[in-house]
Parts: structure tokens; C-alpha cells; sequence
């Protein structure tokens, strides 16, 4: 509640005329896509032309990665720019109301920084980093909320279907709301045009996170699209049918913004949280790494290495990609130095890329230092540290795998096809060493 009340306390103090001044933000979060999995990165077989429509206009990033290979850390190192397990997610939160395992709520997100800056800030969609009062939406600095709390839904009853009795899911700034036999894609881009449509009329910029809950599972796309998509395998023909409804209605979206006037003042993020499933429920895979080994879950490349747009016409360079380092947590002190906004007193450990992003030829901001990923805690953790081109992962999640440690070098191998640890103890050495220094 204090937290609460001094980030409102702040917005109050901002000026609205230079308020008027910042870009809105949009920052569109996939879930479950895979590394290949649109056409602007490869695909031939999927019908994606409004999300490719990002690139063409902004910046593909053909070396991004997220924060985590599963979805609740993965949200909630983009949305703090801090590792996940720093931030206190190290695995996947609760999905049940009341659980405990969530974002602190003593973490700054994203919406909390935009909204100390004057900003109107709203959650649509999928949350899945905290099920109680203190850790929801409303409380971690969005404005409004509508989406499900927890992992997934059936997108049509809005029921969570995972364990336990099945349990409706589907509310409205912490109202339990009903929308039964409604698309949720849909009612996601109607209520993104409500919100929209009331910043433009107070004048106000926004920060809006768009996270998906597509081409997550259940896959449900619409009719015309399993028609359309009949002539792939199994279950392929799923998922390209799901991921192209995504697209139809990242293209309404986006219509909603240039209707509103808002298209040259408005930064479109878009990134995948994690790779794609190939658990039972999405009926053991549909989803590709393209040249990549590993898949939602895997520290392999699959697992984080993934499709990345970021536009901004007339402000950023237009269909050009960048082959620099990006990270997910990169994007939390980017966008606020494109928006021209104060980060807030924590620690990051995303980086402004501002530079890499405007120049072709600058260095990432990440050369000549280490990322990192972990899920979980203890002896049952496994992780990840990379230096420029060498990657070590402890405790590979690959099912076929009881390797203790796996050393990538992704100059040479990209698709992690050996493993270079015995050829090399003293990479080895080093990069444990920097993951014995990150756990402290």
C-alpha cells in the first residue's frame, strides 16, 4: 500500500503538458512462440503479415533472448529489467487464487516507472505472477487490468482446466467478470481500443502491456484458419491455425492505433516469453526452434533465443535488423531512455540499448559482460551463464540429457549440436565462477 500510494503520489507531480510530450508504449508479449515462428525470421508455412509488418517498420532483433524459458519468470524479468530469480520469480507462480509464489510486491515494474512519469498504464491479458490482492496487476502499478491471472485459459469459456476443479478465470481490475462463448483474443483488442480510446480523449501517453495468452494451449483458432492450414501435419496444422488468429488480431490492434491517430507517437514492442510447448496439452509440440536446439522449458537456444520487434516510425531505423546481444530485461531502461523518462532507484540488470538499436555497427550493450538465466532453487535448479559466444548450462532441462554441464560455443555451433566442455575446462572454470559470483 505505501508503495502504492508514493508512485501515485509521484504521477500526481508530473507535469501533464510534458507528459503529453512522451511516445506511448506498447509491449505485446507472445506466449509459447517459437524461435523460428514468424515469417519475417523464416517461416514459410505460417501466415503472419500484420506482426511482420513490425519488423518492416522497425527492428528485427535476430540475437534476442528472454529472461526465462518459462513463462511466469520470463514476465517478470521484462516487466522489472531485473534477472527473475533477483526479483524473487525463479519458477512459474501460482495459478490458483490465493497460493503464494509471485512477484514481490516490493519490485518496481515497468507500469510503476511509466506511471511516476505520468503515464496511464494498463494490463490486458495474461498475468501469471501473482494471484492475491497485494501481488495483482492493480497493485504493481497498472491503471487497469482485464485478463486471467493464471497460466492459461480456454479461451472461449474462460475456464482454467489445469489441476483441480475447473475454475473461472476472467477478470476486470480484481472483478470477477463473465464473457462466456466470447473469443478472448477478441475481448482483449476490444478492451486495448476502450483504454486507448480514453488516453487519447485526456491527452494522456500510455503504457500498455499486451501479453497474449496465444499460441499458448489450448490451441483454438478460428475456423477459417483450420481450414486454411488443413494441409500441414499434426499437429502443425494447430498451431499455424492458432498463431495466425494471433496475427489477425495483432493486425485489429494495430488498426486501433493508427484509427486513433496515434501510430507516429507510439513504440510497439513485441517479443516471445519463452519457446515453444511440446507438452501434451499442446498436443506434444506444432511450434519450431528452426536451426535451434531445444524448446519452452530448455536453456538450449529454443528454449530462449526468440523472435523480437521493436518500432517506431521516424524515431527508428525502419526494416533493418540488429544482430547485437539483446536481453528481455534490456527493454525496462530502453524504453525509458526512448521516453525520455527517469529509471527508477534499483538495481538492473538489463541495459539501455538505445545505441545498438540506432546504429547497425555500435556494440551491444551486454559486450564484454554475462547474462544469466536459472529456474528453480537448490539442487534442482538449472541455469545458464553466457560470455559473448560461450554458454554453460548446468543441469540441461534437454529430455535426453543427464549431462551435469553443457558448454555452447555459438560462434561455431549454433545449434549446440556438441558439447564442447571436456575440449575446454578453462571456459568452463571461468563461466562456473561467474555463476558462483551471480548467486551470491
Amino acid at each position: 500500500m505505501i508503495k502504492w500510494l508514493q508512485t501515485c503520489f509521484a504521477a500526481i507531480l508530473i507535469s501533464s503538458a510534458v507528459a503529453r510530450d512522451k511516445p506511448n508504449i506498447i509491449l505485446i508479449m507472445a506466449d509459447d512462440q517459437g524461435s523460428a515462428d514468424l515469417g519475417c525470421y523464416g517461416a514459410k508455412d505460417l501466415h503472419t503479415p500484420h506482426t511482420n509488418a513490425l519488423a518492416t517498420t522497425g527492428l528485427r532483433l535476430t540475437r534476442f533472448y528472454s529472461a526465462a524459458p518459462v513463462c511466469s519468470p520470463s514476465r517478470a524479468g521484462t516487466l522489472t529489467g531485473r534477472w527473475p530469480a533477483r526479483a524473487g520469480v525463479p519458477d512459474n507462480c501460482a495459478s490458483q487464487p490465493g497460493h503464494s509464489g509471485a512477484l514481490p510486491p516490493s519490485e518496481i515494474t515497468m507500469a510503476e516507472m511509466f506511471k511516476s512519469a505520468g503515464y496511464a498504464t494498463a494490463h490486458i491479458g495474461k498475468w501469471h505472477i501473482g494471484y492475491t490482492h497485494d501481488t495483482s496487476p492493480n497493485a504493481q502499478g497498472f491503471d487497469h487490468s482485464f485478463g486471467h491471472m493464471g497460466g492459461c485459459i480456454d479461451n472461449y469459456s474462460h475456464f482454467f482446466y489445469w489441476s483441480g476443479p475447473n475454475r473461472h478465470d476472467l477478470w476486470r481490475n480484481g472483478e470477477e467478470v463473465l464473457h462466456d462463448g466470447k473469443f478472448f483474443p477478441d475481448l482483449m483488442r476490444k478492451e486495448a481500443a476502450i483504454f486507448m480510446e480514453r488516453q487519447k480523449d485526456d491527452k494522456r501517453p500510455f503504457f500498455l502491456y499486451y501479453a497474449l495468452n496465444t499460441p499458448h494451449y489450448p490451441y483454438q483458432g478460428d475456423p477459417k484458419w483450420l481450414e486454411h492450414f488443413k494441409h500441414l501435419p499434426y499437429p502443425r496444422n494447430l498451431y499455424a491455425a492458432f498463431l495466425a488468429a494471433q496475427d489477425q488480431r495483432i493486425g485489429e490492434l494495430l488498426a486501433d492505433v493508427k484509427r486513433l491517430g496515434l501510430r507516429e507517437n507510439t513504440i510497439i514492442v513485441f517479443q516471445s516469453d519463452n519457446g515453444h510447448s511440446t507438452e501434451d496439452r499442446a498436443h506434444g509440440g506444432g511450434g519450431s526452434s528452426g536451426p535451434f536446439r531445444g524448446e519452452k522449458f530448455s536453456l538450449f537456444e529454443g528454449g530462449i533465443r526468440l523472435p523480437a520487434l521493436i518500432s517506431w516510425p521516424g524515431h527508428l531505423p525502419e526494416n533493418q535488423t540488429r544482430n547485437q546481444l539483446f536481453h528481455a530485461c534490456d527493454f525496462f531502461p530502453t524504453l525509458a531512455e526512448l521516453a525520455n523518462i527517469e529509471l527508477p532507484k534499483t538495481k538492473l540488470d538489463g541495459r539501455s540499448q538505445v545505441s545498438a538499436l540506432r546504429d547497425a555497427s555500435a556494440p551491444s550493450a551486454h559486450d564484454g559482460a554475462s547474462l544469466h538465466w536459472q529456474i528453480g532453487t537448490g539442487k534442482n535448479a538449472y541455469w545458464a551463464v553466457m560470455e559473448n559466444h560461450w554458454k554453460l548450462i548446468g543441469n540441461p532441462s534437454n529430455k535426453n540429457d543427464e549431462l551435469k554441464l553443457f558448454l555452447s560455443n555459438l560462434e561455431t555451433d549454433a545449434a549446440e549440436s556438441t558439447n564442447h566442455a571436456n575440449q575446454h575446462p578453462e571456459i568452463v572454470e571461468r563461466l562456473l565462477e561467474m555463476h558462483r559470483n551471480h548467486l551470491k
